[in-house]
């Protein structure tokens, strides 16, 4: 099976046509590295330069390719241009063929290969000045460092700023990825929410609206349907108006229109009297300081009134006591409606409404049970959140 020879990069080959060029050019005007009779020089004339000057050329393709194959046959050649007059620009690209070398290889190559040139130059430094103890002696070390020891810690403090952009790049693009994946979390979220307010606050006027259009259908009485026909508009148009302003805030992305102020426990007794003209006979107590926290009144008067919804549309005749006591450090809640016989969520957590107010409960690190128990007056269906305020919040 023929080896396959790896395809070299376009610019490689530029490089090695014009090391070639360079490297005629200075055999053509008559450059040597050495004269024809230094000791050194055992194939002396000009044509020998050639062939170490085409193989070198030949190695500069091979630079990024195969750059293991490229150094070992580069160093070949320059050990066979020591023994002819030489061509300075042969050495040059070996000087690239090194660094090339450290710069493309494999990891293990570019932790070694500074470290051998290294020891080749301390050798070649030590050796010769112990043998002809002759200060020249140590010029042969000083080239070694040149031509080795110097592209070779080149490329590798390239290779390791590379490798540092890289991941430094990489950490972008994770920390971009978990930005999105935070924005699509924040989206979700935030239509969870809007769920729940769409669900809180229309729900409770459908419910009427449902329960007094029954009435006017099945009682043939023009009073009591011109009553009923009036708590239906009643709730019909504060229904679409507070659909309305859901829908604005969805629709409003440019941040030019603040948004409607969220209620608070001070809307509680019109919250109240709605109920109260939907046929509930509700009772509310409210045992409250001033200047609770935003988020701790907006979270109670959702619960208050998903807890009136749920009581309109499954709790029996009876009344329907709502109070709210606050503690030091606490709001307490507990809304109770007689346990009707119809068809609702009964267990604690059940159903989108009761889902809805534990999870505002959840976000405050507050508590919240939802069950039915036994009264002097029978058995009902008790709602009870306690909603945590710290010190600062109150400030």
């Amino acid at each position: 099976m023929a080896v396959r020879l790896p395809r070299p990069h376009r610019f490689d080959v530029y490089v090695g046509l014009a090391g070639l060029l360079g490297g005629l050019l200075v055999w053509g005007i008559g450059l040597g590295v050495r004269p024809a009779d230094d000791p050194i020089v055992l194939w002396s004339g000009r044509w020998p330069l050639l062939v170490p000057l085409a193989v070198m050329a030949g190695c500069e393709v091979l630079r990024r390719a195969a750059p293991r194959t490229a150094l070992l046959t580069a160093t070949v050649t320059l050990t066979a241009d020591t023994i002819t007059q030489g061509n300075l620009v042969t050495i040059v690209m070996y000087t690239d063929v090194m660094y090339a070398a450290v710069l493309y290889g494999t990891p293990g190559s570019a932790r070694r290969i500074p470290w051998i040139t290294g020891l080749l130059a301390v050798a070649g430094t030590i050796v010769p000045f112990a043998l002809w103890r002759a200060p020249e002696a140590l010029l042969i070390g000083v080239a070694v460092g040149v031509v080795a020891v110097a592209p070779a810690c080149t490329g590798l403090i390239v290779r390791n700023h590379r490798e540092a952009a890289d991941t430094a790049r990489l950490r972008a693009e994770q920390t971009a990825l978990l930005a999105e994946m935070d924005r699509v979390q924040a989206v979700t979220a935030e239509r969870a929410r809007m769920a729940r307010e769409l669900h809180d606050m229309v729900a409770n006027h459908l419910s009427a609206i449902a329960i007094h259009s029954t009435a006017a259908l099945s009682l043939d009485n023009p009073a009591t349907s011109r009553e009923a026909l009036g708590v239906i508009r009643e709730n019909s148009v504060e229904g679409l108006a507070e659909m309305r302003r859901l829908i604005g805030l969805l629709r409003d992305s440019s941040g030019d229109t603040a948004p409607a102020v969220a209620p608070t426990l001070d809307g509680l007794g019109a919250l109240a009297d709605t109920a109260r003209a939907n046929g509930l006979d509700v009772t509310l107590a409210a045992e409250r300081g001033e200047g609770l926290p935003a988020p701790v009144e907006l979270a109670a008067y959702r619960i208050v009134q998903e807890s009136l919804t749920n009581a309109l549309k499954h709790a029996g005749p009876g009344p329907v006591r709502v109070a709210l006591r606050q503690r030091d450090g606490s709001l307490d809640i507990t809304v109770t409606s007689p346990y009707g016989d119809r068809d609702g969520p009964r267990a604690p957590g059940s159903g989108a409404g009761l889902v809805g107010m534990r999870e505002r409960a959840a976000l405050l690190d507050g508590r919240f049970e939802a069950a039915p128990e036994d009264a002097p007056e029978g058995k009902i269906w008790a709602v009870r959140a306690t909603l945590p305020i710290t010190e600062g919040e109150t400030e």
